[in-house]
């Protein structure tokens, strides 16, 4: 017969628990957001790096205008004749970010804008030359007749401005008498294709200041003070001053 054994287990002392790590509890520690975006910070570095390679006759210049400060249209015309450097009768340009849409006017100026235009009545010869991509002319006058023949070419015309429009004149039955109306006091104010950007002169820097301001005027009128983000006026050749707008 076999035997048993008995075991007997003190169960007097509380069992010790077996402690388990907890995991450490992540803090969220704030961070300040930078307000120097690295893609802002590469943008300036080129602009300051491009502005460094520039002669010692636009530093010269820019060194006459605070680039913190937004002129009046007078004081601004006035700083960019000052700063011109040009060994002629050089362009003031109007430089302009727009708030929304697009702009496309031709414009009648008080006083010459200073660049005279190419203009030129659509013919066969035009026909031509557009096949050839040869562009000559700074506006294209047509009759109703001929706008058959320029409907191909809508998409090389149309991006620049040339394509004859019944707005601004350009399509007549007397295209010789519309002819006369593109004088060097017109002005075609067109926004760019794929950027809210206005780029045209106002007139050149040896016109008294009178005359440009006025041109000045026309144009942001009909450009609209409300849809103007931001304006900078300068010389063709010459530094760039910031531009106050007001409705």
């Amino acid at each position: 017969m076999s035997k048993t054994k008995t075991i007997l287990i003190d169960d007097s002392k509380p069992r010790e628990e077996k402690k388990t790590k907890k995991a450490p509890v992540a803090q969220t520690v704030p961070v300040e957001p930078s307000l120097k975006s690295p893609k802002t910070e590469k943008v300036r570095a080129s602009l300051a790096e491009r502005e460094s390679r520039r002669g010692k006759k636009y530093q010269a210049a820019k060194a006459k205008i605070n680039s913190e400060k937004i002129y009046a249209p007078a004081e601004a015309i006035q700083l960019a004749k000052e700063t011109s450097f040009s060994k002629f009768p050089g362009s003031v340009e109007l430089h302009v970010v727009l708030t929304r849409g697009s702009v496309n006017k031709l414009l009648d100026l008080p006083f010459s804008s200073g660049k005279a235009k190419r203009v030129e009545i659509a013919s066969d010869e035009t026909v031509a030359k557009l096949k050839a991509g040869k562009i000559d002319f700074d506006v294209l006058i047509a009759t109703p007749a001929a706008m058959p023949k320029l409907v191909p070419f809508a998409r090389i015309l149309g991006p620049k401005g040339l394509m004859p429009n019944p707005k601004n004149g350009t399509i007549s039955e007397k295209p010789e008498e519309a002819a006369k109306k593109f004088g060097v006091n017109s002005l075609s104010v067109k926004s760019e294709t794929k950027a809210p950007l206005v780029h045209t002169v106002i007139g050149k820097v040896n016109q008294p200041e009178k005359e440009l301001l006025e041109n000045l005027g026309v144009i942001v009128s009909a450009i609209g003070p409300k849809n103007i983000e931001r304006a900078y006026l300068a010389p063709a050749m010459g530094p760039s001053v910031k531009l106050l707008i007001t409705a």
